[in-house]
């Protein structure tokens, strides 16, 4: 019998809480029979929801918390509040004693970064974690950091984050040798700012075994798919993010709008029905829901907080993966080959 792979989950985070969470873990057990469920909230809420899901029942165990992190909560007042005693902070705890593999919370992200942060600490010669996310493309699917962890980035942030975005590539597309790209303004090496031109000479001159530097790509490569992994730094990043998501619900409008303004329009759209169907399934984004914090001595996975079951359950493909696949191991090695920035 395979280990199982054991996931914490955060059941009082997100919009929804456990009226998400719970549907979500049965969904992500139906994939995966093999995790084994430790829900952290109240008992009282997850309880009747846990009983109409006899399957997902067996396969967990409910650890009651009496506090839950808003939505809005600042990371400081997290961190004082729930320390100890939230059902984030227990989720999270779980990785620390060993009694879960991976985490997963729809939470305030901040917090929950915060919270990661201060629990799990960061993995040894990283000084800051990123959040890396999957990014739909025409080719398939890019992964993209950082997306909004923390703001700014010299030169050797940028290679760490090179090289564990190539590190989470080579397991979810199964790569040996997965290719980078630095975001920037444009392709020519004379062009950027001075931190992206080092890091590019970095990664150019040590030429890493476990991934392939392509040089610098633009803000179109993103849906193109030029490269398997994107780096970029928090700020950057995070406008990206919300600028194609924003991008996308603008298309979604659009071709409602203009499918029922006529009558020819509406039996147009009855002929090219399966079409758009396929469109709507390709920017689904609960199908890609799911940002890895990337850095830390453990897996935590952050589901978006308005999203539903299908999505939460995604979240937690990413966690089964990112644990399968046994990620913080891969990174290790990775980082053993990392370069040293030279003083100027």
């Amino acid at each position: 019998m395979p280990k199982p792979v054991r996931i914490s989950l955060d059941a009082m985070g997100g919009d929804h809480g456990p009226s998400v969470v719970i549907p979500g873990a049965a969904l992500a057990l139906e994939r995966h029979p093999d995790i084994r469920f430790l829900l952290y909230g109240d008992e009282a809420v997850i309880g009747p929801l846990l009983n109409t899901q006899p399957k997902l029942k067996e396969a967990s165990e409910v650890r009651h918390t009496d506090i839950a992190i808003s939505m809005d909560e600042k990371p400081s007042q997290a961190i004082r509040m729930g320390r100890g005693k939230s059902s984030m902070w227990r989720a999270v705890q779980a990785i620390r004693d060993k009694e879960a593999d991976a985490t997963v919370s729809a939470g305030n992200t901040g917090a929950l970064m915060a919270t990661a942060k201060v629990c799990l600490k960061t993995m040894a010669h990283i000084e800051r974690p990123a959040i890396a996310c999957m990014w739909p493309t025409l080719r398939g699917e890019s992964i993209v950091l950082d997306v909004g962890a923390t703001i700014g980035a010299d030169a050797s942030h940028l290679v760490d984050m090179a090289i564990m975005g190539a590190a989470m590539a080579r397991i979810v597309f199964d790569l040996q040798r997965p290719t980078v790209g630095l975001l920037n303004v444009g392709t020519e090496e004379i062009k950027g700012l001075e931190t992206v031109k080092e890091a590019a000479r970095l990664l150019r001159e040590v030429n890493l075994p476990h991934l392939d530097y392509r040089g610098f790509v633009e803000g179109d490569d993103l849906g193109k798919g030029t490269v398997d992994v994107v780096v970029t730094e928090g700020f950057t990043g995070n406008i990206a993010l919300k600028t194609a998501e924003g991008t996308a619900k603008q298309i979604g409008e659009y071709l409602r709008s203009a499918m029922s303004r006529t009558l020819m329009a509406k039996i147009g759209y009855l002929f090219a029905k399966q079409a758009f169907n396929a469109l709507r399934e390709k920017m689904d984004p609960r199908k890609v829901n799911g940002g890895v914090f990337l850095g830390l001595e453990g897996v935590v996975v952050k589901s978006h907080g308005g999203t539903d079951a299908l999505g939460f359950a995604s979240a937690i493909d990413v966690a089964y993966d990112m644990a399968h696949h046994e990620l913080m191991n891969t990174i290790r090695t990775m980082l053993e080959h990392e370069p040293v920035e030279q003083p100027a």
